[in-house]
């Protein structure tokens, strides 16, 4: 059948074709390059080439050029179907020696490839009929990668590029790519001093003054809204012995991801994960069905090897803080209590402005654990609790981990971007993993069900969003500097300071530039840290009492006295208001 852009896969494909497009370009431009793999991704695709020099941005352009002069010609999409052996011999005679693997690999007795112009690939479709339906394309970048990849295999250029049947379609998403540049949160972490990245600690985040407090708010505000709901905080050792990972089964399946170290002759794994910490927590009493649900909190600093080539700013790292939470509880309360996490995710979530909320539930995969009826009453639990929380929700069948279903939350952010965030997640695993029990009313033992969810998940990765979702322009509540003072000149200091003590007084983080630089200079210096209120003292000001106060977003400015700023500062905090 014939598929439009209206189609569901429809882009899919165009996609496809488009990444054939640019494969066949560079191989015009560029014949010693072999090629891997080119699937299309979300905005666009990708196609890898194994290249003795990386390509440069002339290189790109000439890419670009050349894959418009193959739209030109119209050039047919034609599908071969080869013996898999007359497959390998026609990729071995061409050189192309990563689609010789993939055809060993992935073939079958008769294996499907296509052909547009000299450009021969491995691959099922299908694809447009020709190249001239391809005319709105774009080259954006290109970087480091590797064959499937794997950090230690053979190094490989990836050119990123975009495709659509629209032309004013394209032009809107490039103007959206370059808004995403002003907005990425390494620019904006750079341009407000809040955290650095050095080569010394790969993977690993500096958190600035400014940064710092930041996180500290954030994490602030979790544990007041945790402690409204009965949680308690723990804190668990960051270095564990090898036996719990062996006993929790990350050593089976989770090893390639994780640190260790040895010390006395015994081998302990630095923890990518809070679940065995609390675990043994939760061991280490008796515990009643009084005691339940008993929710357990955790900020833990945990630590997961990433290959250097996926690092990138604060959302792939190797060292992070997990907001975390283990709720013990009986099956019957589970309802209960994710209808009581919903709620706090949407809770946090709106604080910042992320109303976009899609709901995901993921039932049991082929491979798992724990019993049918287990399986079937916590599925039936998360779906009662989400149809009474009123949202809309989406089943991803047969995706839920092999240890229990789980709910994923999915926020778009100002961009319209999509980003995996909160995650609630039923776990039937850790309790006999750890053989935990809790007495039952009638004197019997039975085993707990574990909630594990995180809400922010990795501070670091919530802060990246929040950054980028809101531009560097944070809330007033959270804003590292709620205010800048600016004195005009030497004279003004003085009355700059006395302002400054009397808002910092009343609990306001306020900050003065009395550098001797011009006046346009320190604006715009303030201006690029997004604070929330400017305020300028002159002679004026002085005499008369009052602040010339510039508020962000906002034109022109107004006069206040200190006082009423102070009212502002404080009913913006408040109200966790958005805008100042």
């Amino acid at each position: 059948r014939f598929l439009t852009p209206a189609d569901a896969g429809g882009l899919h494909v165009f996609r496809h074709s488009s990444a054939h497009l640019l494969a066949a370009a560079v191989k015009d431009l560029f014949p010693e390059a072999r090629y891997g793999i080119g699937p299309p991704i979300e905005g666009g695709f990708y196609y890898d080439f194994r290249v003795e020099e990386p390509f440069s941005r002339e290189d790109l352009d000439r890419i670009e050029v050349r894959m418009r002069e193959l739209v030109k010609q119209r050039i047919p999409f034609e599908r071969e179907i080869l013996d898999k052996d007359d497959a390998i011999r026609v990729f071995e005679e061409q050189g192309e020696f990563f689609k010789v693997e993939l055809v060993r690999e992935k073939g079958d007795a008769r294996v499907s490839c296509y052909r547009v112009g000299d450009f021969f690939d491995f691959c099922e479709g299908p694809h447009v009929p020709h190249t001239g339906v391809i005319r709105a394309l774009k080259v954006l970048s290109s970087s480091n990668a590797y064959w499937k990849g794997d950090s230690s295999g053979i190094p490989m250029q990836r050119i990123y590029a975009t495709s659509f049947t629209d032309r004013k379609e394209m032009a809107a998403h490039l103007a959206r790519l370059e808004e995403a540049k002003r907005r990425d949160h390494r620019r904006i972490g750079r341009d407000q001093r809040l955290f650095l990245i050095l080569p010394e600690a790969p993977g690993q985040v500096f958190w600035l003054p400014a940064g710092m407090g930041v996180v500290n708010r954030l994490l602030d505000s979790m544990r007041e809204k945790l402690e409204r709901r009965s949680y308690q905080e723990i804190r668990t050792p960051l270095i564990l012995n090898e036996s719990v990972w062996a006993r929790s089964g990350h050593l089976d399946h989770y090893r390639d991801n994780m640190f260790f170290i040895e010390s006395d002759e015994n081998r302990f794994g630095i923890k990518p994960m809070n679940c065995p910490g609390a675990a043994l927590v939760y061991r280490s009493d008796i515990r009643s069905y009084r005691d339940l649900p008993l929710r357990l909190s955790e900020f833990g600093h945990c630590h997961r090897f990433e290959p250097s080539g996926v690092l990138s700013g604060l959302t792939r790292v190797r060292a992070f803080t997990q907001d975390d939470a283990h709720v013990y509880c009986r099956l019957d309360q589970v309802r209960a209590e994710v209808v009581a996490l919903v709620d706090l995710v949407k809770e946090v979530y709106g604080e910042f402005g992320f109303e976009d909320i899609q709901i995901e539930v993921s039932t049991r995969p082929e491979k798992s654990v724990g019993t049918t009826e287990s399986w079937e009453q916590a599925e039936v639990a998360l779906v009662e609790a989400l149809t009474e929380s009123g949202d809309a929700w989406s089943v991803n069948s047969g995706d839920g981990a092999f240890y229990g279903p789980k709910i994923d939350f999915h926020v778009r952010d100002a961009l319209r971007r999509s980003h995996q965030c909160a995650t609630i997640q039923l776990d039937f695993s850790q309790a006999p993993a750890f053989d935990l029990y809790y007495a039952t009313e009638d004197g019997g033992r039975e085993r707990p069900v574990v909630i594990h969810r995180a809400i922010l998940g990795s501070v670091e990765r919530f802060f990246a969003l929040l950054l980028e979702h809101t531009a560097g322009a944070l809330p007033v509540w959270i804003a590292p500097v709620q205010a800048m003072l600016i004195p005009i000149a030497d004279r003004h200091q003085a009355a700059a300071a006395e302002v400054a003590d009397a808002l910092r007084a009343e609990g306001f983080r306020i900050a003065v530039d009395d550098r001797r630089e011009k006046m346009g200079y320190k604006i715009r210096e303030a201006e690029v840290a997004r604070v929330p209120f400017m305020v300028v003292l002159g002679d004026r000001e002085v005499e008369e009492d009052t602040l010339a106060v510039r508020t962000r977003g906002k034109r022109g400015q107004e006069i206040l006295t200190t006082a009423a700023l102070a009212d502002r500062l404080g009913e913006l905090t408040k109200n966790r208001s958005l805008t100042p």
